[in-house]
């Protein structure tokens, strides 16, 4: 089989707050927490996958304990840095080799789609208007940060607000609406399994609702 590409955010490794403040996780431990989202891990993702986490990895000064997690999660791992994860990566004693790379930004292509990475939303970001001679779009902007708050409520009206806006052609044609694909990867969303990016764009317009379309 294929190798999958696949992403997600903000899983917090070692954050135990998280189980009873903003995500209200409700793990009874720490320990429990990380135990449910290995495995949910390693039941989709095999080691030739590769797997981008959005930031925020871990909540953590503990160099080993970090590693020690990182060592038992299956696939190649890439980071795009969070607020959070400067706690163990400015460690000496951190390997950082057990990322493949680790970048503040990227920008990729996935199956004949370019992919935005950052771990803060962009509102503005590059080739959004980019579409296919069909009018599909051809740009997505993948993030992470504001998990499920008052702030993703904020960028979800952003989308529909930009979505109703039309461009006007900067050559000959007829203007378009505003291409606005922005998915926030939230570790919660996915039940803590990393995805593909086709099924963030599925889960994401559910999510959101038929009226982001």
């Amino acid at each position: 089989m294929q190798e999958k590409k696949l992403y997600i955010s903000d899983l917090h490794f070692f954050h135990e707050k998280l189980n009873r403040e903003m995500d209200n996780r409700g793990f009874e431990s720490i320990e429990a927490m990380h135990e449910y989202m290995i495995d949910k891990w390693n039941g989709r993702v095999r080691n030739k996958d590769e797997v981008v986490i959005l930031g925020d990895f871990a909540m953590s000064c503990d160099a080993s304990a970090v590693s020690e997690v990182l060592k038992r999660l299956n696939g190649k791992k890439y980071l795009i840095l969070g607020n959070h994860d400067e706690g163990y990566l400015r460690k000496k004693d951190f390997d950082k080799s057990l990322f493949k790379w680790i970048e503040p930004y990227k920008e990729l292509h996935d199956n004949g789609r370019k992919v935005i990475l950052s771990h803060y939303p962009i509102m503005c970001y590059n080739g959004q208007f980019r579409c296919s001679a069909k009018g599909n779009s051809k740009t997505y902007m993948l993030y992470g940060h504001v998990h499920n708050t008052q702030d993703e409520e904020l960028i979800n009206d952003y989308v529909l607000r930009t979505r109703t806006v039309e461009k006007r052609a900067a050559f000959e044609g007829d203007p378009q609406y505003i291409p606005c694909n922005m998915i926030n990867c939230f570790c919660m969303f996915s039940d803590y399994v990393p995805l593909s990016l086709d099924e963030w764009i599925k889960l994401d317009e559910t999510r959101r609702g038929a009226n982001l379309q």
